[in-house]
C-alpha cells in the first residue's frame, strides 16, 4: 500500500506537469476571444436535459472514486521519550572500569573497549540498565521484564495524560523491539497493564533493529488507512538487559560500548478532529531493504566460538549502510524534492548512465527539501558517514550527535530524541518538515518525512527538560580515559 501511494502522488505529479501548462494555454486563449464571441460559441452549442444530467452524473461519480480512494492523512498527535532515573548512569570512565573488574584475565579487549569508547561520542549522562551495572552482569529474563515494564509504563503514561487520551480510545496497539521478544508478547504485556479494548488490533514487532520504529509507522498509517476515525499507539524501544555480551569477540562487545537504555511513545490518528491538536503529519514514508549477503550478515546475532550469545557488527557497516542510503533517496528524490534538483539529479544519471561521461554522482541538496534532519544516531561513524552523504552541515546534524552523547546509541527510539531535541530548542515551526532516517539489520534503511502542523512551544517536560540548555556541546574526537 505504501509503494502504491508514492507512486500514485509521483504520477500526480507528472500529470500536472503537462496538464498544468496545457490547460493555462487553452485559458489563455479563451479570455483571448472577448465576451461576445464567447457567448456566441456558446448559444451555439446544443444541450439536452439528458446530456446535462448525465455529465452531472459522471462528474458525482468520479469525484466519488476520488474521494475514497485518496489516502487518509495520519497525525502524529504527540509523542513521549523516556528518560532513565539518574541512578542507571554510567560514565565512560566507569564502563572501563567495570570492564576491568569484569575482564581481569583479558586486559585486551578491555583495552580495546577503551579505544572504542575514546572515540565512540558518548557522554558520561548515558544510562544502562542496573542489572548491568551489577559485577558482574546479571542479564536475567526477569530483569529483562522489570526493564520493559519500566520503560513502556513510563511513556505510556506520559503520553496519555498529555493528550487526555482514554485506554479505550486505542483502537491500534505497535510495540517493537529487536532482541527481547519473551511470551507473552511486550504487546499482551501493554493490553494487560492498561486493560486495553478486547478487540483492539495489537502487532509486536522483533528482529527488525534500529529502523524498527519507521517500521511500527509504515504499520500503523497502512491500517489507519482502511480503519477509519481510529486511534494508534506506537511504542518503540530497545531491553538493553539481555543484550549484555560477556565474550571477548571484539566484533560483539561493540554492543557493550554504544548501546543504552530508551524508549518512546507515540500517538497517532486519522481522525479530521485531531489535525488542530496535533503536532505533525506524515507526508512520505519510504522503506528499502537489501537482499545480498554482505548486507544480511552484518548485523547478526549469534554465538561466539565459546558458545556466548551476543550480537555482531561488520567491519563494513558504514558502505553497507551507505549503499542502502543512496537506494533510498533514489526513491524518496523525487516524492520530496523540488523541481530543479530533480532535472540536475536526472541529467546526471543520464550523463553517467547512458552517455558514459566520467561525471561524479550528483548528491541532491535536500536542504531544499527539509528543514530538519534525525538521522540514527547508531554511532560517531553513522552520523559522520550521513553527514558526508547527504552534504549536511554541523547545525543538521546536531540533534543526532547531542542524542548520541547525552543518551548513547537507543536504537529505533533515538530518533524521536532527536525530535524532541529540535522541539527543546524551540526550533519548530509551523510549515517545517523533518526527515527522520534509519538503518536497520537485515539490511534495511527506512525513512519518514513529517510536516510540522503548529510552531511548538519550548516543552516543560521531555528527556531534554533538565539538559537542553548546555547542549550542544563540542565532543572531542578522542576522550581521555
Amino acid at each position: 500500500m505504501a509503494t502504491l501511494s508514492n507512486s500514485a502522488k509521483l504520477g500526480y505529479h507528472v500529470i500536472a506537469f503537462f496538464l498544468i501548462p496545457i490547460l493555462m494555454g487553452f485559458l489563455i486563449k479563451i479570455l483571448r476571444l472577448g465576451p461576445d464571441h464567447i457567448c456566441e460559441i456558446w448559444s451555439s452549442l446544443h444541450f439536452d436535459l439528458l446530456h446535462i444530467l448525465g455529465s452531472f452524473l459522471i462528474i458525482i461519480f468520479i469525484a466519488t472514486i476520488y474521494y475514497m480512494s485518496k489516502p487518509h492523512s495520519v497525525y502524529l498527535v504527540n509523542l513521549s521519550c523516556f528518560r532513565p532515573p539518574a541512578s542507571y548512569r554510567l560514565p565512560n570512565a566507569t564502563f572501563i572500569e567495570h570492564m576491568r573488574l569484569c575482564k581481569k584475565d583479558n586486559p585486551e579487549i578491555v583495552e580495546f573497549q577503551r579505544r572504542i569508547m575514546q572515540r565512540s561520542g558518548l557522554g558520561d549522562e548515558t544510562c544502562m540498565a542496573p542489572s548491568n551495572l551489577y559485577i558482574p552482569p546479571t542479564p536475567t529474563l526477569e530483569a529483562s521484564r522489570l526493564e520493559a515494564d519500566l520503560i513502556l509504563s513510563s511513556v505510556i503514561d506520559d503520553l496519555l495524560k498529555k493528550t487526555g487520551t482514554e485506554t479505550k480510545d486505542i483502537d491500534i496497539l505497535i510495540v517493537n523491539c529487536s532482541i527481547f521478544s519473551p511470551t507473552p508478547s511486550l504487546s499482551d504485556m501493554v493490553i494487560n497493564k492498561y486493560k486495553l479494548r478486547s478487540n483492539i488490533r495489537s502487532f509486536n514487532l522483533s528482529g527488525m533493529g534500529c529502523s524498527a520504529s519507521l517500521i511500527s509507522i509504515d504499520l500503523a498509517r497502512d491500517l489507519l488507512q482502511v480503519h477509519p476515525n481510529s486511534c494508534a499507539l506506537v511504542v518503540s524501544t530497545e531491553i538493553t538487559t539481555p543484550n549484555y555480551y560477556s565474550g571477548n569477540d571484539r566484533s560483539m562487545v561493540l554492543i557493550n560500548c554504544l548501546f543504552r537504555m530508551g524508549g518512546a511513545a507515540m500517538l497517532l490518528s486519522n481522525k479530521r478532529a485531531d489535525r488542530r491538536r496535533s503536532k505533525y503529519q506524515l507526508l512520505n514514508l519510504v522503506r528499502t531493504h537489501k537482499a545480498d549477503d554482505e548486507a544480511y550478515l552484518c548485523i547478526q546475532q549469534q554465538e561466539d566460538p565459546q558458545g556466548i550469545k551476543g550480537v555482531s557488527l561488520s567491519k563494513n557497516l558504514m558502505v553497507i549502510a551507505g549503499e542502502a542510503l543512496k537506494s533510498n533517496i533514489t526513491t524518496i528524490g523525487p516524492l520530496v524534492l523540488p523541481a530543479s534538483e530533480q532535472l540536475l539529479f536526472l541529467f546526471t544519471l543520464i550523463g553517467r548512465k547512458i552517455l558514459k561521461l566520467k561525471w561524479k554522482p550528483y548528491i541532491p541538496d535536500f536542504k531544499q527539501a527539509f528543514e530538519h534532519f534525525c538521522i540514527h544516531a547508531g554511532g560517531r561513524g553513522v552520523i559522520d558517514e550521513m553527514q558526508k552523504k547527504l552534504k549536511l552541515s554541523d547545525e543538521d546534524v546536531e540533534a543526532s550527535r547531542m542524542t548520541l552523547h547525552r543518551f548513547g546509541n537507543l536504537s529505533s527510539s533515538s530518533i524521536w530524541y532527536e525530535l524532541k531535541y529540535i522541539e527543546s530548542k524551540g526550533r519548530m515551526k509551523k510549515g517545517d518538515r523533518v526527515w527522520q532516517i534509519a538503518f536497520g539489520s537485515g539490511f534495511k534503511c527506512n525513512s519518514a518525512v513529517w510536516k510540522c502542523n503548529c510552531t511548538i512551544m519550548t516543552p516543560t517536560d521531555g528527556p531534554w527538560l533538565d539538559c537542553v540548555d548546555s547542549y550542544p556541546v563540542s565532543i572531542s574526537q578522542t576522550l581521555d580515559l
